[in-house]
């Protein structure tokens, strides 16, 4: 199948622009949401729970994200997620109270879940069948590279000020997100046609999932263990920063360093998917991220940390992409929408899951241990995924090969 007039550079401005502003704002904050929460008298154990409300209010808002994209577009629903985020990161930053903290986190939880599902669901509508992979991982690569600016941005805006002016910088990418999509042209869908899916797959959600039970308790729940591994990621580093003695500029300044690994890694990736299938990153991708983290309670100063979070991000570099890609391959065309919410259901289950193991563990065992324990669930995914992941789209392939 041709490509046709979609490229991926004309997706650049509609699609991988916003995508990328709106993760600077989030990686200038993740590297001091358990920071700020230790601030306002947390334990290490509630720390991590609280940065777990941000995966389970991604989780909750799933579904609300599915109908509000269906009634206003997936470009519109975007629109409304940066809004909303931008009002909730600022009663994040001039919340006093641990309870207050965590509700407008809970809420940005939701936003997120609305503009990843969107834009999602946009991008797979938008780019040809034989750049998907590479369209999905520079939709990644998108959100690795704002993840690399952001801390950058953060530590130099906590230098000048103070450590909750992270979240200002927050609340400027959001408006500058929703600026962006108001005024870039929208780019046309590619425009093929699949086999109908059954009427029954189409009248609502639990349909949906029931029809395609067997894959997401499979599939599904290498997805969930994906998500789990890298939120856990995002708060073990933060965490044991605090344990080593570190600051909060020199911890973003560890995020940073390890982005530019992760930001590295994209486009390589999508291609190596696009000609050799899914599985040829998916599986190193989760035993490289799994087994660093199992050797990040090794580590004993800002030298050794750094070296292991750029081994964890190599690993997390490498899979850029590839749940979205994913979930993608396997989505009806005509009940892609109400699948995605599914699937990202299991996906943002998963990074509810992983700071709450963390914290349980940690709590009861030490954080060395709650560590090493997510790692071992990144090398549970790569076995789940080396079984049920398959190559290729069962839709987009076969619809490939009827086009040539």
């Amino acid at each position: 199948m041709a490509s046709g007039s979609t490229t991926l550079r004309s997706l650049v401005p509609s699609m991988f622009l916003p995508a990328m502003v709106f993760e600077i704002g989030n990686g200038a904050v993740l590297p001091v949401v358990a920071i700020t929460a230790l601030d306002l008298g947390a334990s290490a154990g509630t720390a991590g729970l609280l940065v777990a409300l941000l995966g389970i209010g991604q989780l909750a808002g799933n579904l609300p994200a599915a109908a509000l994209a269906a009634r206003l577009g997936d470009r519109r629903a975007m629109c409304v997620a940066g809004g909303v985020s931008a009002v909730v990161m600022l009663g994040a930053m001039l919340s006093p109270s641990l309870i207050g903290f965590g509700a407008c986190l809970l809420v940005l939880g939701g936003c997120n879940a609305t503009f990843y599902l969107a834009r999602q669901s946009y991008l797979t509508d938008v780019a040809p069948l034989d750049l998907r992979a590479r369209a999905l991982s520079m939709l990644g690569g998108s959100h690795r590279v704002g993840l690399f600016i952001g801390p950058f941005v953060g530590a130099a805006v906590i230098g000048l000020t103070s450590l909750r002016a992270a979240y200002g910088v927050a609340i400027a990418t959001a408006l500058l997100t929703v600026l962006v999509l108001l005024v870039v042209r929208d780019v046309e869908p590619v425009g093929w046609t699949a086999t109908p899916a059954p009427a029954a797959a189409r009248t609502g959600m639990l349909a949906t999932v029931r029809a395609h039970r067997r894959l997401l308790l499979t599939l599904g729940v290498a997805v969930l263990a994906i998500g789990a591994t890298r939120a856990a990621r995002q708060v073990v580093l933060p965490l044991w920063a605090v344990h080593l003695g570190l600051g909060p500029q020199e911890t973003s300044l560890v995020f940073g360093i390890a982005g530019a690994v992760d930001m590295a890694l994209f486009y390589p990736s999508g291609k190596v998917m696009d000609r050799y299938g899914r599985l040829a990153v998916a599986v190193p991708s989760m035993l490289v991220l799994g087994g660093a983290m199992i050797a990040l309670p090794l580590t004993g100063g800002i030298v050794g940390l750094t070296a292991v979070a750029m081994v964890m991000s190599f690993g997390n570099g490498i899979g850029s992409g590839i749940v979205m890609t994913l979930g993608a391959d396997v989505a009806p065309p005509d009940n892609r929408l109400r699948f995605l919410s599914a699937w990202r259901v299991m996906s943002d289950s998963g990074n509810a899951l992983g700071p709450v193991a963390v914290s349980a563990v940690a709590g009861a065992f030490g954080l060395a241990a709650g560590i090493a324990t997510v790692g071992g669930v990144g090398l549970l995914a790569a076995a789940a995924l080396a079984v049920w992941a398959p190559r290729y789209s069962p839709f987009a392939t076969l619809a490939m090969m009827r086009a040539r």
